[in-house]
């Protein structure tokens, strides 16, 4: 881990890009009001700053989701094939080596910072994650199929 003040280990932990010229004057303000207010401020000063990157990040998400919405309608509008023809094998095992890959990291800030209860929130939303995937890719997964033969539902 780079030596320095916690908040940017835990940045360089989350991939946050240095290069970011708005969160780092964000951080370098947090560390000079730290500075000057003092360690009884310093829980509400780093709550305030992390409330920051929550937003960056919510955003982000948020940009990304509404373009990949716009891509399935117009997807969807021209008639082509539908995402799921389109996942091959190796995208879905990539996708759970990178989900196991970064609930490492996640987990360790999780319990670092709010111990069992944060662990717990981190693996349910990992779980959730992996889930949403699955049913993306398998649309009936977790729905009963009528059988054949037509005496009721299949088990």
């Amino acid at each position: 881990m780079r030596p320095g003040p916690p908040i940017l280990n835990v940045l360089c932990m989350t991939g946050m890009d240095a290069q970011d010229a708005d969160l780092k004057k964000e951080l370098n303000a947090t560390l000079q009001a730290r500075r000057e207010l003092g360690e009884e401020y310093e829980s509400a000063l780093v709550d305030s700053f992390l409330e920051k990157v929550d937003q960056r990040i919510d955003g982000a998400i948020d940009r990304r989701v509404r373009r990949q919405l716009a891509e399935q309608q117009m997807v969807m509008a021209r008639g082509a094939r539908s995402s799921r023809a389109t996942d091959s094998w190796g995208e879905r095992f990539g996708f759970g080596i990178v989900s196991l890959v970064l609930a490492i990291p996640l987990s360790a800030i999780g319990g670092g910072v709010a111990h069992l209860p944060g662990l717990l929130i981190t693996w349910v939303g990992i779980v959730g994650v992996n889930a949403v995937q699955a049913v993306r890719t398998n649309p009936g997964l977790f729905t009963r199929r009528r059988t054949s033969s037509g005496d009721g539902w299949e088990d």
